[in-house]
């Protein structure tokens, strides 16, 4: 029994909430943190997966904002969640008519700011430079 419980610790690090089981994961590297994300609808849901000094949302909040705007192409207009489970609004009116869930990871870099301060979609790039590594 006590063999068990370590990997039952592991199986649960990247698990959908129900809304979003069943659908499509694409993992997304933001500056050292690890993202699973996942689109459904309106929404998007980013579990980070990787283990990361977070006592509260702030200091993760842009990164999995950033993530969420990544992988469904969309504006985040609204981020609710804590350090571990992210879920986001979209407004999805600027995103293209072909757009397509991307099938690998997807990493970015970024500087240029405080990444915690950012309530709006990184979309207009003013204090936040990102570059995919």
């Amino acid at each position: 029994m006590l063999r068990v419980l370590p990997v039952l610790g592991l199986a649960a690090c990247s698990v959908a909430s129900p809304h979003f089981q069943g659908v499509p994961v694409t993992r997304v590297a933001v500056n050292g943190s690890l993202f699973d994300v996942r689109v459904r609808g309106d929404l998007a849901e980013a579990v980070r997966i990787n283990s990361e000094y977070a006592p509260r949302l702030g200091p993760i909040e842009g990164k999995a904002r950033f993530a969420m705007a990544q992988v469904s192409g969309c504006d985040v207009v609204g981020v609710l969640g804590d350090q571990s489970v992210t879920t986001g609004v979209l407004s999805c009116d600027a995103r293209s008519r072909d757009w397509a869930l991307p099938a690998a990871t997807l990493r970015f870099d970024c500087i240029g700011g405080d990444i915690k301060l950012k309530k709006q979609a990184w979309s207009d790039g003013s204090d936040i430079d990102c570059d995919p590594m």
